[in-house]
């Protein structure tokens, strides 16, 4: 299937990039008045994807969304929804508890979703790219290559390097794997901001973004954190048929297992982010 790739050419300002909502109405409330309070624009607010998630309101996170009038493109979650799946596209070992828990939260979300926020999901791009300063800029959510791969700080650079190759990119922006990092080869930049839907399995109930700017002709970049009313966030996903781990993991922190996590990032969990 040939990829949709929308160009938002050449960028200027502030640029604020986040990750995975999932389904977090809290977060996403958060998030978009600290983007009013720095003063970036809504399209200068780009999401790499999984707007849907394991949390309770996935309905009220696309419509304030598509309110706030951000960017994103299509995680696995919003192309396994626009194609009617069963099953959330996560590429999940079978079997795993990860995967165990998807066969809740994914059916819960599907059934939320009215016809309008289908449209919305089904009208997102595979990928984004703009300039900014000197820099060319491709947003993708696991890979170019594949939307469920998960990328890490500890990920070879040679399996990285393709993507720049292949999209003619000096910088990749990427999401899914759900940790903020950033890698730098060869005068090439991976980012990951991060995601505001789940804790960054640090200890802390806060989330995580990212900050692009042009600093004195020069491009740089800047993680950040926020705490939200994760204790209502929690709540509300006790009150629904979803799993408990994660409603835990949005107050302690700390995610309920690492199976997705190469050796060097389970090692780092419960410590804080130095970023």
């Amino acid at each position: 299937m040939d990829k949709k790739i929308e160009n938002l050419g050449r960028l200027t300002g502030k640029i604020l990039l986040f990750g995975g909502v999932y389904s977090n109405l809290q977060a996403l409330e958060k998030l978009k008045s600290i983007s009013e309070k720095e003063h970036i624009n809504a399209e200068n607010c780009i999401c790499t994807g999984d707007i849907v998630g394991y949390c309770a309101q996935p309905e009220e996170s696309v419509q304030l969304f598509k309110m706030w009038g951000a960017k994103s493109i299509a995680g696995n979650v919003e192309i396994q929804l626009r194609e009617g799946s069963d099953n959330c596209g996560c590429d999940f070992t079978k079997g795993s508890r990860c995967d165990g828990f998807s066969e809740q939260w994914y059916p819960f979300a599907q059934s939320k979703l009215s016809q309008n926020s289908l449209d919305l999901i089904k009208s997102l791009p595979d990928h984004l790219q703009f300039e900014f300063g000197n820099k060319k800029i491709t947003v993708v959510h696991g890979s170019y290559f594949h939307v469920s791969e998960f990328i890490f700080k500890s990920t070879p650079w040679n399996l990285k390097q393709p993507n720049f190759t292949a999209t003619n990119s000096d910088v990749i922006i990427g999401g899914h794997c759900g940790l903020p990092f950033h890698d730098e080869a060869d005068g090439l930049h991976w980012l990951n901001p991060g995601v505001i839907g789940m804790p960054a399995n640090d200890g802390h109930p806060h989330v995580w973004y990212a900050i692009l700017e042009i600093k004195r002709d020069i491009f740089s970049y800047s993680f950040h954190c926020f705490d939200y009313d994760h204790n209502l966030t929690s709540e509300l996903m006790r009150q629904e048929p979803l799993p408990k781990e994660y409603s835990q993991t949005i107050g302690t922190g700390i995610w309920d297992n690492t199976e997705i996590l190469p050796e060097a990032e389970s090692l780092r969990q419960g410590f804080e982010l130095k970023l």
